[in-house]
């Protein structure tokens, strides 16, 4: 049966990981996706700034993790998937922070496992429109970017999951890398080639399917056994808003569709964040709770 869970990112704006954990669980969830992200934030990432949890020895490192992993066995909740630290490629880089960053996400690769988790969502290695790369070097830039985490995820058994991007500009909505589903597909079956094993998977983005203006029913049955997690939420078609299902513009039938086409039969995963920043404090544990039963009842439509 599909699990169903929520990222830890919503409630974290108010509660320390341990509480967000506990109100995730009252929830009715499964499971979570666990905003390891927060150990290096975007705005951090985009001042070339290092932090003590990625720059400590590995063993040093993992201590960072443990609430994660504390919460998660206190609370009765699987850590289904995770997600790492990102933007992955900074634009003009010339002081050598991009390697940085793939220390970074090896480091994560350790800590995903450490938690129990074994899916971690690593962002594509892509520059954003209008300064976006020509196809082939940003093909070789994945390849080799991905390439350097083949090692570690293979030692701690993490699959690595690419997700659909956009970019937005100057009010309009771009496509950007793994969009096109064609070429998610080549990313994801090369690099397992690459690996000469299963490491590398991926994870649909329901939310940027439709700014992309994509069908999310042809999608997820062209990506078929590649899917190893979602990232579930709905926007307005214009913004990338991470609202609850039914409250924009998403086709939820086709959702559902898709997912009982490839016998879909892992977690899935809300990204919902923004019911925290739009919603008074005390309504939100509500709104989780609703969040949940949208799951299940997906759960059901998809199984039935």
């Amino acid at each position: 049966m599909i699990q169903v869970g929520v990222q830890t990112g919503g409630p974290e704006k108010y509660y320390d990981i341990d509480e967000s954990y506990k109100l995730i669980s009252e929830a009715g969830f499964d499971g979570v996706d666990a905003n390891l992200d927060h150990l290096l934030k975007p705005d951090e990432i985009g001042k070339r700034m290092h932090t003590p949890v990625f720059d400590a020895d590995a063993k040093a490192s993992l201590e960072y993790f443990r609430p994660w992993k504390e919460a998660a066995e206190k609370h009765g909740l699987q850590n289904f998937q995770a997600h790492a630290p990102f933007p992955t490629h900074m634009t003009g880089d010339d002081d050598g922070y991009d390697n940085y960053l793939i220390e970074v996400l090896k480091k994560t690769i350790l800590g995903c496992a450490y938690i129990g988790c074994h899916r971690l969502v690593i962002h594509p290695f892509y520059q954003k429109y209008p300064d976006r790369e020509e196809p082939k070097a940003e093909w070789e830039r994945n390849i080799s970017s991905y390439s350097a985490l083949i090692p570690v995820a293979k030692e701690y058994g993490v699959t690595i999951c690419l997700e659909n991007m956009f970019s937005g500009y100057n009010g309009s909505i771009y496509a950007n890398c793994c969009s096109d589903i064609a070429t998610a597909c080549r990313y994801v079956d090369e690099l397992n080639r690459i690996a000469g094993e299963k490491i590398f998977g991926f994870c649909v983005d329901t939310g940027h399917l439709l700014l992309c203006k994509l069908d999310v029913k042809d999608a997820i049955i062209q990506l078929d056994d590649r899917i190893e997690c979602l990232h579930v939420h709905d926007n307005n078609g214009l913004e990338d808003q991470h609202i609850a299902p039914y409250t924009g513009v998403m086709d939820w039938n086709h959702f559902m569709e898709g997912l009982k086409a490839i016998g879909y039969d892992k977690p899935m995963c809300f990204e919902t964040f923004n019911i925290w920043n739009k919603f008074p404090k005390k309504i939100c544990p509500e709104l989780m709770r609703t969040i949940c039963k949208t799951g299940r009842y997906f759960v059901e439509q998809i199984e039935k």
